[in-house]
């Protein structure tokens, strides 16, 4: 077994002709991989992304070939996956207005070209879900940029742009119809496409508390801080308490700040798949 890359979270392996992806329980803000772990989170994100990849197998096929065939020490938080030729598109659909879309909006009134509404807020939900797709920077290399669709059109071809943005509302649309009957707002989300033998495939995980935001319903309204059910409670405390300039190295977290930070983890795996975390 050789290791190929070790990303922010996950650590690639190829085994043969396949490729186990593992999920540690490292986390990152800002594109920066804090020295303090999560207990459970890779476990929790792998269970939580082979959950979604049946709920959502009929819109697009996905990498996985067994959750279950795969070391003995990485049970439970790894996955046996098909080689993909990655996209070097970050495909990203949001229905609301928070993060870096909000501060585009504030700037631009719009996000990735997409023109918006006057007077939205933070946490306003959009006329309709959009496709904001982005640059895929390698660790370290800088933040990813926002693209516009044109952009990608552009580095693509239209008929594979028009595709990513398909599949990205689709996935979004479908995820949060089934979030919604369990009091979540998904207020954007980030997929990984690929291709194999032609074919665009599901990658990387799939709808979690790191590749979306995720809002209680029951608490949500517009123009005011929502409850966050993901990381963002990291990067709060990161910026607002901790005084963090995004810079390297980021800060050791302190114990009550993982334990929320674990809990907002358990509570959504919990909330969205009916399951009592153990």
């Amino acid at each position: 077994m050789e290791l190929l890359h070790s990303g922010k979270v996950r650590d690639v392996y190829a085994d043969g002709g396949d490729l186990l992806l593992v999920a540690s329980d490292r986390i990152s803000i800002f594109d920066v991989i804090l020295p303090t772990p999560i207990p459970d989170k890779g476990k929790i994100l792998t269970q939580l992304s082979l959950w979604w990849f049946d709920q959502l197998s009929d819109v697009v096929p996905n990498h996985v070939i067994s959750s279950t065939d795969v070391p003995e020490e990485w049970a439970g938080r790894a996955i046996r996956c098909e080689r993909l030729e990655m996209v070097k598109v970050e495909c990203i659909a949001r229905g609301y207005l928070a993060g870096s879309g909000l501060k585009d909006y504030q700037r631009e009134a719009a996000v990735s070209g997409v023109p918006l509404p006057p007077g939205l807020v933070e946490g306003s939900r959009l006329p309709e879900p959009i496709f904001t797709p982005s640059t895929k920077e390698a660790v370290g290399a800088g933040h990813d940029q926002p693209m516009t669709f044109e952009q990608v059109v552009e580095q693509e071809g239209k008929d594979q742009a028009e595709e990513f943005r398909r599949i990205t509302l689709e996935i979004y649309r479908r995820g949060s119809e089934i979030a919604a009957t369990r009091g979540i707002l998904i207020a954007d989300t980030k997929i990984e496409l690929g291709t194999k033998d032609g074919e665009l495939k599901l990658g990387d995980e799939l709808l979690t508390p790191d590749s979306s935001r995720f809002w209680a319903a029951d608490e949500w309204q517009p123009g005011d801080v929502q409850r966050y059910l993901d990381k963002q409670v990291l990067r709060d405390w990161a910026i607002r308490e901790h005084g963090w300039d995004k810079s390297e190295p980021g800060p050791e977290l302190p114990e009550q700040v993982v334990e929320a930070t674990r809990a907002r983890y358990v509570e959504v795996y919990e909330r969205l798949t009916g399951d009592k975390w153990s």
